[in-house]
This record gives structure tokens, C-alpha cells and sequence, in this order.
């Protein structure tokens, strides 16, 4: 398996800049549509999109560790704790049956 920073591109929401109409009395944002199909956006949406921003400003991964298990690799020295490793593919196993 091959580490590389390909993962460092955040991938998040989308937004279409359009028309909205905003309701004074609930602070939602409703979005223009077909007739008879309502769309409404609440204030959280946009805390969200705020959440988004942040996040997506740091790393997704430690820099750091990576190189240092990349490098152990490469020198021999990394050991694998296969108890951690058999333990997080039972945790994994559980989860996708418990998800059926």
C-alpha cells in the first residue's frame, strides 16, 4: 500500500449560487423549485458550512507519523501488534453485519 498526499484535497459541500427567498419569522432560506417541491435550509446549514471550513484548513492525516512508520518500514524496524490488527477487523466485520 502506497501513502501519499493524495487524500489532502478536502472534498466537501457544494453550493449553487441562486435566488433564495428568506422567511423573516423562522431565519430559513428557501430555495427556488418545481412547483410544489419545497426546499428549506435552516440556520444550522450555514453553522455547517462554517464547521466545513475550518476543518478543511488542517491535514486529514498527521504528517508526521506517516513519515516516521514510512520510515520505520523502510529501515525494518516497524512491528505490526497483530492482537490491534485482529481486533479492528472483528470491530470492522461487526460493524458491516450490524449494518444488514
Amino acid at each position: 500500500m502506497k501513502i501519499n498526499d493524495s487524500i489532502k484535497k478536502p472534498v466537501g459541500l457544494t453550493t449553487e449560487k441562486s435566488e433564495t427567498k428568506t422567511s423573516k419569522s423562522s431565519g430559513s432560506v428557501a430555495a427556488p423549485s418545481a412547483p410544489g417541491d419545497s426546499v428549506t435550509l435552516s440556520n444550522m446549514s450555514s453553522q455547517l458550512k462554517a464547521l466545513e471550513e475550518s476543518v478543511s484548513s488542517g491535514d486529514v492525516y498527521d504528517a508526521k507519523k506517516v513519515e516516521a512508520i514510512k520510515t520505520a518500514i523502510r529501515d525494518g524496524h516497524f512491528k505490526v501488534d497483530s492482537d490491534k490488527v485482529a481486533d479492528g477487523l472483528i470491530s470492522t466485520v461487526k460493524d458491516l453485519l450490524n449494518k444488514k
